[in-house]
């Protein structure tokens, strides 16, 4: 396969991605072509939102085509293009052959998340420290322990424990890969229920709950019934703001709810959606993310 690489300002970057996809690119991705200096920009955004803006100042999209033909024919022909005006090719280069397969696993290692609790793939022999351990590989549905919110949900579930608190009912709302009702059943929980939208991730949460020997419930958002001693949902803020009413409906008297996939700059917009069921704090922070949490 052979790879294309293009400079352009933000406001060509649609436009260009467009007529790569027309010009049978196989895919097509944007980047920030000043990520690790002190031009980058930060951009974040939501599934189901508009994207704060198209692309980066200067953006840098790279193109793979099947065939050099193809990525000459897309070379030549965009340069005699209107809309190229003040973009630029930088490289046309054949991708090596390698083993993918190894190279995606690679850049899997086992993550801490606290001295004694590990999450590690299964290519990898867990660390001497791991006396708790979920065995995890990446999949389709989110949740591999790489990042903050998924960190963050699972050290509160680790700090409850060693606290002595193990609850007997557990609902992981929008469960992905089920990392986090593997978590807690891995901590001494027992009626857990994992819920999402997505029969892949219910699939995958299945799979990986039979992988790690633990059992718990899994289904669609109407197998979560009752009220639960924790309910945990990392998601992100748009639905988290929506779902306000019915996640704090499952949260027993006494019990707790814990939520993830929050901006710092979200703070003051969830504590006020849930003002009327609960009052959320910030329970720990970590690279921009936060976790809220709130007793019922």
């Amino acid at each position: 396969m052979y790879e294309l690489s293009l400079l352009s300002p933000e406001e060509r970057v649609e436009d260009l991605s467009d007529a790569l996809e027309a010009l049978d690119a196989l895919s097509v991705s944007v980047e920030d072509a000043d990520a690790q200096t002190d031009a980058e920009q930060a951009l974040f955004g939501e599934p189901g939102m508009p994207p704060p803006k198209g692309g980066w100042n200067r953006s840098r999209l790279v193109a793979l085509f099947q065939t050099r033909e193809q990525a000459e024919d897309a070379q030549r022909l965009l340069q005699v293009q209107e809309f190229f005006d003040g973009c630029s090719i930088v490289a046309l280069t054949e991708v090596e052959d390698q083993d993918w397969v190894r190279i995606t696993q690679s850049q899997f290692a086992p993550v801490d998340i606290t001295d004694d609790f590990w999450i590690v793939p299964s290519w990898h022999e867990p660390p001497a420290a791991a006396r708790y351990c979920i065995r995890l590989d990446p999949g389709l549905a989110f949740g591999t322990g790489t990042h903050p919110t998924t960190r963050m949900c699972l050290r509160w579930i680790a700090r409850q424990a060693a606290q002595g608190v193990v609850p007997a009912r557990v609902l992981d709302y929008g469960c992905g890969s089920g990392i986090l009702a593997i978590g807690a059943a891995k901590f001494g929980a027992r009626d857990i229920v994992a819920v999402d939208i997505d029969q892949a991730a219910v699939d995958s949460t299945v799979a990986n709950a039979a992988a790690n020997q633990v059992q718990l419930q899994a289904g669609l958002p109407d197998q979560a019934v009752g009220t639960y001693d924790v309910v945990l949902a990392n998601i992100l803020a748009t639905p988290l703001k929506m779902l306000a009413p019915l996640l704090c409906s499952h949260v027993a008297e006494g019990g707790s709810l814990v939520m993830a996939g929050i901006l710092e700059r979200q703070e003051d917009e969830l504590k006020a959606a849930y003002a009327p069921f609960v009052a959320l704090e910030v329970s720990d922070r970590e690279d921009g993310w936060i976790l809220m949490t709130a007793k019922r």
